[in-house]
């Protein structure tokens, strides 16, 4: 059970078009994590039990986040125990036993790019064959400010780390092997992202949420010259074709928003109307076939609940086309990382 799991309850709302498909493109799966989770063992059944809100959740995809590494053998092929372990959840859910939704039909784990040419190499082709063809791509997290009031990322990176040429030189084995990047990284390392993306012309590089703007520390109540700096740099991203943009995980703590500290836990509504401006940028900007929602679970569970969090998304696209719909909620995920 989730340790906020009442305080959420007090933002009970009736699932918004239960019928309408949706691929959530981002979750996570951990036990014993650590740090400022409301979740410490997120696995099938926790992640089964929010599924069950109400939303026609008919894919997932799973975005690494240090599960379950070995704890053995050579440090640079480690991470291919995360591939392992979510493989063989897939394998559950494949099997129809724990209902029709197909959980991490795609993986995406992590790879050492960081330790350049050889150790990357070895480690992608190793959760290629460990990922039993549901593979897609690695996320090698980058966010990290010069403020030390802003949580730096789990691996500790540098602050231009798509800039340096040793990541580079793992970097490069990506695009030969079909695999996909998931770009984590602040608001102001959005450039960086962007001199990456130009020198990558065929990687596709998956923006994850919406490339972290940040509202804590020194960005601390400078939300309208936050969402300025990030519109100018998301608009530049935006022109690099092979990158398209995920839609949430903007309600964590270092987005400043401060959910989790009030009374009761926002509405759909309030959520919606609250960050609605980065959403409407992006879509204008990437376009609906270059956008998907995400979930973000169970990080976003600090904020809001997995339905109200669905609601928020389908109040944004309230007015938009029957097409439109299906790209943003469906059909650029399932596409993106070949589930179809």
């Amino acid at each position: 059970m989730g340790t906020n799991d009442a305080w959420l309850a007090m933002a009970a709302e009736e699932p918004l078009e239960p019928e309408l498909p949706i691929c959530d493109p981002h979750h996570h799966l951990w036990d014993g994590r650590p740090g400022p989770y409301v979740e410490d063992r997120y696995l099938l059944d926790e992640f089964l039990a929010d599924l069950k809100s109400g939303h026609n959740i008919v894919s997932t995809v799973y975005i690494e986040c240090g599960s379950m590494f070995r704890a053995d053998g050579p440090e640079h092929m480690k991470c291919v125990g995360e591939t392992e372990f979510v493989n063989g959840v897939a394998a559950m859910s494949a099997s129809g036993r724990y209902g029709p939704c197909r959980i991490a039909a795609g993986i995406v784990g992590t790879a050492p790019l960081r330790s350049g040419d050889k150790p990357s190499a070895e480690a992608l082709d190793a959760q290629i064959m460990a990922g039993n063809g549901r593979f897609r791509g690695v996320r090698v997290g980058a966010s990290a400010d010069p403020s030390p009031d802003v949580p730096q990322g789990r691996l500790k990176p540098p602050v231009d780390m798509y800039l340096d040429p040793t990541f580079r030189e793992g970097f490069k084995h990506l695009a030969p092997r079909g695999l996909t990047f998931e770009a984590w990284c602040y608001h102001p390392q959005i450039p960086y992202l962007t001199d990456l993306a130009r020198a990558f012309p065929d990687t596709t590089i998956i923006l994850d949420h919406f490339g972290g703007p940040i509202g804590v520390g020194p960005y601390a109540g400078k939300e309208d010259e936050v969402f300025q700096a990030w519109r100018a740099s998301a608009s530049e991203l935006a022109e690099c074709q092979n990158v398209v943009a995920k839609l949430g995980g903007i309600v964590m703590e270092v987005n400043g928003f401060g959910w989790h500290y009030q009374d009761r836990p926002p509405s759909s509504l309030e959520l919606m109307e609250r960050t609605r401006r980065y959403y409407e940028h992006a879509i204008d900007v990437f376009g609906v076939e270059r956008c998907m929602f995400e979930s973000n679970f169970p990080v976003d569970k600090m904020a809001a609940s997995y339905n109200v969090l669905w609601n928020s998304f389908k109040r944004l696209a309230a007015d938009y086309s029957a097409s439109e719909k299906a790209a943003l909620f469906h059909d650029t995920a399932t596409r993106i990382y070949r589930l179809d």
